[in-house]
């Protein structure tokens, strides 16, 4: 493990995957904390059709191995390391690990991601990249003319349901409430729309099913009563918590908990950069991940540049 780096990258999805990469290639000589599950979101994602450059479907757990495997010829070593705090208050810039190592960073980029909120069943985590799944746009083509379900009742939810509806044959929405709490606007599109239907007061208890999803078990919260809904798809859209307990407030972050920044990646601390989820509440896709990573290993090698001038 380094004791010091130019640049410390804190992460293993794809913004940082990416950043590791164009901090490589700038002689940056990057250090990369990945943690003990490499890979990030994509790991609970099957096939993925949206990322540029494969002409067939290819599963997110190898789309990241192929990613991973690129940082590594380009000489970077991932360390399979949590980092447990920063100290952004110095310079240096101090990150401590899990394990006890510390590293002393000119610069830092945050590509830590955000995890969707599940349900916590266990069904719902065997079944996860089996018809589970907590992003419509990555996986709704794959349910053309299918019947699914969709948690949820904010935006995020009527946001997910409607963008079924272009592949879907009826999107069954299930909410613990008798009414939504999504925007009026969202509310009322959903409402019209003659894809979508409601199972109010209810919550879903577990995900049918072996190999694949074929139902949810639904079970209404004011009488008790338990039914089964047959489906070929679960949508989890109860949202999702970016993934910055470590920082311990040393950023600044916006209302909803993602790092702010100022378009250009860089944060409130000069010379700590954040790129994907972490900071990106609204599109949360592969390829804008991998876009803003490749922004921030710029800004990284510019600031660094600049301040060693």
């Amino acid at each position: 493990m380094p004791k010091e780096a130019k640049l410390a990258i804190i992460g293993s999805g794809a913004a940082a995957y990416t950043a590791a990469i164009y901090g490589a290639r700038a002689n940056l000589e990057p250090a990369v904390y990945g943690g003990t599950l490499l890979g990030g979101q994509l790991l609970v994602t099957s096939d993925v059709e949206n990322f540029p450059g494969f002409p067939e479907p290819i599963l997110g757990p190898e789309l990241m191995e192929r990613m991973q495997k690129q940082v590594e010829r380009l000489g970077v070593v991932i360390l399979r390391e949590n980092i447990a705090a920063v100290d952004f208050s110095k310079r240096p810039f101090a990150l401590k690990t899990e394990s006890g190592g510390s590293l002393a960073a000119r610069a830092v980029i945050v590509a830590t991601g955000a995890s969707a909120k599940w349900l916590n069943l266990d069904s719902e985590k065997r079944l996860q990249g089996h018809g589970v799944s907590a992003c419509a746009t990555c996986d709704g083509f794959f349910f053309k003319g299918k019947e699914v379900a969709v948690v949820g009742g904010g935006d995020t939810a009527m946001e997910e349901a409607l963008f079924l509806t272009n592949f879907a044959s009826r999107i069954t929405v299930v909410h613990r409430r008798s009414e939504l709490r999504a925007s009026k606007i969202m509310q009322d599109r959903a409402l019209k729309s003659p894809k979508i239907r409601f199972a109010w007061d209810s919550a879903v208890v577990e995900v049918l099913g072996d190999g694949s999803v074929s139902g949810v078990r639904l079970k209404n919260l004011k009488t008790g009563a338990q039914s089964d809904l047959p489906c070929q798809g679960l949508f989890v859209a109860i949202g999702h918590s970016p993934n910055t307990a470590f920082l311990n407030g040393q950023l600044k972050l916006d209302a909803k908990g993602y790092i702010e920044t100022d378009g250009r990646t860089r944060t409130s601390v000069e010379g700590v950069f954040a790129a994907g989820d972490v900071m990106d509440s609204r599109y949360r896709q592969a390829v804008t991940a991998a876009g803003t990573g490749c922004m921030a290993a710029i800004e990284a090698e510019r600031y660094l540049a600049e301040s060693a001038a």
